[in-house]
């Protein structure tokens, strides 16, 4: 299975700590090839990388990146890295064929959670996104977190910033089908301007965006520097095998 990373975006809120965002560390290892080490733990055999802003600079680590990790990474650059990130999902996914694992480069994913996509059912030409019914835990940011509201069958009605009724937090995990793009491409066809949540609602509208409740699991969106040092305080705990030594 391939698996697509979204690294493109300006991550102002991190600046203080990196100028680009998926090169900010957490306990000596970028953000960046902590994804990768993990994608490659849960089972993917190849990743692509949409870079935009500091694109060279990011690029230049994939070398090594994908040599520690075992795995081909091929880099797919956004020349207007300003747009909303449903372009880069859709660049992203121009690059890969059949179903595959779509993360983002700040976010930090426990294993189980993407085995647990790799291995999971999909909606024909759809999606299936991993969520935290924890909507009030100390790793969730109000302010910044996608919301999800799901159906009585684990199927999201609606997705978004703020939304009313929301039982779910979006945790930047997907595993994805062609139909991802499509639905994107799609909501922007429909005067949208281009996010992926807006493509995801699109697919929702039609039933086929599914859920994966994570339950316990543990993930976190590191955005700023209070979620950075709650990532490198729990890191060692949460995910002691990328810090043993090689």
């Amino acid at each position: 299975m391939d698996s697509v990373i979204i690294a493109a975006g300006l991550g102002s809120r991190l600046q203080s700590l990196s100028d680009s965002k998926p090169l900010a560390k957490v306990c000596g290892l970028s953000l960046l090839e902590i994804a990768v080490r993990q994608l490659a733990q849960a089972g993917v055999r190849r990743v692509v990388v949409v870079t935009g802003y500091k694109a060279a600079d990011v690029e230049a680590t994939l070398p090594e990146i994908g040599k520690a990790a075992g795995l081909p990474i091929e880099a797919v650059r956004i020349d207007n890295w300003t747009l909303p990130n449903g372009l880069s999902v859709v660049a992203g996914a121009a690059r890969t064929s059949g179903k595959y694992l779509l993360v983002m480069a700040d976010h930090l994913i426990s294993l189980p959670i993407l085995r647990n996509l790799a291995a999971a059912d999909v909606p024909d030409r759809g999606v299936k996104l991993a969520i935290d019914r924890r909507l009030d835990g100390p790793l969730i940011d109000p302010d910044d977190a996608t919301f999800v509201q799901t159906d009585g069958n684990g199927r999201i009605t609606k997705i978004g910033k703020r939304i009313d009724g929301a039982d779910a937090v979006d945790c930047g995990a997907f595993l994805a089908t062609p139909g991802l793009a499509e639905g994107i491409e799609a909501a922007i066809a429909e005067g949208r301007p281009g996010s992926l949540s807006e493509g995801m609602q699109w697919l929702a509208d039609r039933g086929r965006a599914a859920t994966l409740d994570i339950g316990q699991e543990w993930w976190i969106d590191v955005d700023d520097p209070a979620m950075h040092a709650l990532a490198e305080e729990a890191l060692p705990r949460r995910m002691p095998h990328l810090l043993a030594p090689v």
